[in-house]
């Protein structure tokens, strides 16, 4: 399961050799994955050394797939961390339910400084294609089933919940202290 949870194209936040590794499967268009960025935010700042955020992606919603296709081209510009920051903050511009927008998301990033001709571009490219094809198939051997899904140090979050992610990558920073 441990090759499937962090792959060699997943978005790290943080410090790279962080002895914690917070898995976080997400969909940029779910209002729990928003409501939980904030605490990701949290955790790299309690623990700037100590955890790294492994990203992976969900289309489980209208219009995600279209936004996860952005987020990796803006990547390779160096523009992902706002990118997704402000798709969150401004999710209701542009992944309203039943009415995706994902013109409106495209003008978001072109906002913050994403060359959008190029971003349009690499989102097509075969690579993306195929890393497509990894989130989904890794989301049913694993058993993802809804966004946000944690695992810490390869461990499920046993209930779901802010606490609950708090506590549990608390405890692995603990247990690696020792």
């Amino acid at each position: 399961m441990a090759a499937r949870l962090v792959r060699p194209h997943s978005p790290v936040l943080g410090a790279a050799k962080a002895p914690v590794t917070v898995v976080e499967f997400l969909d940029p268009a779910c209002e729990a994955c928003r409501a939980f960025a904030p605490v990701v935010h949290q955790l790299l700042f309690l623990y700037p050394e100590d955890v790294r955020v492994v990203l992976r992606f969900a289309d489980f919603h209208p219009g995600s797939e279209e936004a996860i296709r952005l987020l990796v081209a803006a990547r390779r510009q160096g523009k992902f961390e706002p990118l997704l920051d402000a798709l969150f903050e401004r999710q209701e511009e542009w992944a309203a339910h039943g009415a995706p927008d994902s013109a409106r998301a495209w003008q978001i990033a072109g906002e913050l400084g994403v060359n959008v001709s190029r971003a349009r571009t690499d989102a097509r490219a075969a690579s993306v294609d195929e890393m497509l094809r990894l989130e989904a198939e890794d989301q049913v051997a694993i058993k993802v089933e809804r966004t946000p899904t944690f695992f810490v140090n390869g461990k499920p979050l046993p209930a779901f919940g802010d606490k609950q992610l708090l506590d549990l990558v608390a405890s692995e920073v603990r247990s690696q202290k020792r």
